[in-house]
């Protein structure tokens, strides 16, 4: 048995590193959130997928932290409010520190049914032509 030589040929191409579950839709939604019940501050969520959301925040907030948000977006005629427990994934600095724009990843922790309904429904149409 002889043994065959192979050429081994660099390939190119483009290569998808997409690892999330959930496809992700560009938004601008206010948000409201705390890290007790008796403090609320305000985001933007600029980014929101099944899975969680893409936050700009005033404050830089550590990862593993959990934090009460609650999401506002419009459906028709009508305004909707989404309340979840999301965790901090990752942070980042957007812009100027000082300037205090924060981004952030939270995953959804807690989520009602029921309002998870409500960003499913939300979701499909922004992915509706």
């Amino acid at each position: 048995m002889t043994e065959e030589k192979r050429e081994i040929k660099p390939r190119y191409g483009t290569v998808n590193f997409e690892k999330r579950k959930h496809p992700r839709f560009s938004v601008d939604l206010p948000v409201e959130y705390g890290q007790t019940d008796l403090s609320v501050d305000n985001g933007r969520a600029m980014d929101a997928s099944e899975g969680g959301l893409l936050l700009r925040l005033p404050e830089q907030i550590d990862i593993g932290k959990r934090l009460r948000l609650k999401l506002f977006f419009a459906m028709g005629s009508e305004l909707h409010a989404v309340e979840t427990l999301v965790e901090a994934v990752w942070t980042d600095i957007h812009l100027e520190k000082d300037w205090g724009d924060y981004r952030t990843g939270v995953r959804f922790v807690e989520i009602s049914t029921e309002d998870m309904s409500k960003l499913k429904k939300f979701l499909k149409n922004l992915s509706s032509p």
